[in-house]
């Protein structure tokens, strides 16, 4: 057997003076509650309340960030038990699936994943030894003997866990049923939903033009013209808030906004449902609704989450045998200063209006995002997110960001999570790596003592729940 252990050190700097500050910042932030602004945690987990299947369903099936690993290592979807979308054989036997996984742990080994996943074995499941091929069935018996008590069930961990409000996605075709099941069952947990229109905001996304026509016959207007698309939104916006969203979510492939008139806004619908669209049209036409969206956005009071940057579905022969959200989206250069200009003209000097710019471009935060947010009152810097959603991205963002943005033009940590037991591991990182940073700064003499101990439970929980107006 090899020993599992967590360092109560981890992640903090080596010299003694700045890691025993660090620690002593940590002590005070690391039972804060937890918001989770942004998860993808699915609404019937907490409705139903029922347990999870086994270790391989809760953590190899659902987390592209752990079957993208091994998919990079010749590993088949299929092997791991991912569904295809023609309906072919996939392997079934959830121990199987563990042992395939354990067989690559290896190939971890520096990555996040490595060490949200050793904190949830050891916190959460009190696992002491590694995993490993000679280890698989042992580990995968202690967490599925865990899995069968009431006190791992959803609703129990997520009390357990301390989350004070966490939101899910869904589109506005959703009809939000688990978020009512949940509201009429009396649990206090606090599960909100958060509007993200993208099936019915991109002309290149599968089945637009009917799912544009099905958001017209739930919303009762003709989205075919451009005033009835509009009010559909508002609707749907509408629904969305008395089931307790506060925030919007757009996931495009750029940061375009555009200010069109009226007639071309009709011109582009048209082209879009006709699916003759350009790609330029395209981009217009999502370029459009993020503006359109903060216009409502300053009249509903819903928060606007804008993920830009990622090149969707990359891999198209992955694509078509598992459909989305499997591991191939690609971060590519973002530009924000000129795709931003035509909202921010209009919009930027609003001090009701809150838009939180997410990137996978590393190369803008000290060139674009950090002076952008450090002048429009609009706007606000979310944390790094997936693929540098890391000890070593998180403190880059921190250092190339702070000193143009400062701390209160940022948003505080939010996990983007499918996997649900991975959201304390992330906190937790995401707290030691801002205790680090605030300790160097104190260290180093470009902050008080005193102040590192005021900005430590502001980045770690008051930022996001007023970002987030949860």
């Amino acid at each position: 057997m090899i020993p599992l252990t967590l360092n109560p050190d981890r992640l903090f700097p080596s010299d003694p003076a700045t890691r025993g500050l660090a620690r002593r910042l940590y002590a005070t932030v690391k039972d804060l509650p937890i918001i989770s602004p942004h998860g993808h945690t699915d609404p019937q987990w907490y409705a139903d309340d029922q347990p999870f299947d086994n270790a391989s369903a809760l953590f190899i099936t659902p987390d592209h960030y752990v079957f993208r690993m091994l998919y990079s290592q010749g590993v088949r979807l299929e092997d791991l038990g991912i569904p295809r979308i023609d309906g072919g054989p996939v392997e079934t036997d959830a121990r199987r699936i563990w042992r395939t996984f354990a067989g690559f742990w290896h190939v971890f080994r520096g990555t996040p994943t490595r060490v949200w996943l050793d904190h949830a074995f050891h916190d959460i499941f009190g696992i002491r030894e590694r995993l490993t091929p000679e280890s698989a069935d042992r580990v995968f018996d202690r967490i599925n003997d865990c899995l069968r008590q009431p006190a791992f069930r959803p609703r129990a961990l997520f009390e357990r866990f301390n989350i004070e409000a966490i939101a899910t996605t869904e589109s506005p075709l959703d009809p939000l049923v688990h978020h009512a099941r949940l509201r009429a069952s009396g649990w206090k947990g606090r599960v909100v939903t958060a509007y993200r229109p993208d099936p019915v905001v991109d002309p290149d996304f599968d089945g637009f033009r009917a799912n544009v026509a099905k958001f017209g016959a739930i919303a009762g207007e003709d989205t075919a013209t451009w005033s009835g698309y509009l009010a559909a939104h508002r609707n749907r916006r509408a629904f969305f808030i008395g089931m307790g969203a506060t925030s919007t979510d757009h996931g495009h492939p750029t940061a375009r906004t555009c200010d069109l008139t009226p007639a071309d806004c009709q011109r582009l619908l048209d082209r879009a449902l006709a699916g003759t669209a350009s790609p330029d049209e395209a981009e217009q036409f999502r370029g459009q609704m993020l503006t359109e969206m903060a216009r409502m956005s300053l009249d509903d009071g819903l928060v606007m989450q804008i993920h830009p940057g990622s090149w969707r579905n990359h891999n198209p022969a992955l694509f078509a045998q598992v459909g989305r959200d499997k591991g191939a989206d690609i971060p590519t250069r973002t530009d924000y200063v000129g795709a931003l200009k035509p909202l921010l003209d209009r919009y930027g000097n609003e001090t009701k209006l809150t838009v939180i710019l997410f990137t996978l471009d590393e190369t803008v935060y000290a060139r674009e995002l950090a002076p952008l947010a450090g002048h429009y009152p609009i706007l606000k810097l979310g944390p790094p997110w997936w693929f540098h959603d890391s000890p070593e991205g998180m403190l880059r963002f921190r250092e190339q960001a702070t000193e143009t943005a400062g701390f209160y033009n940022t948003v505080g940590f939010n996990d983007d999570t499918r996997a649900f037991l991975s959201i304390p591991a992330r906190h937790d990182v995401a707290r030691r790596i801002d205790c680090r940073f605030l300790a160097t700064l104190v260290v180093e003499h470009k902050i008080d003592e005193d102040e590192a101990f005021e900005l430590a439970p502001e980045l770690a929980h008051g930022l996001a729940k007023r970002a987030y107006r949860l």
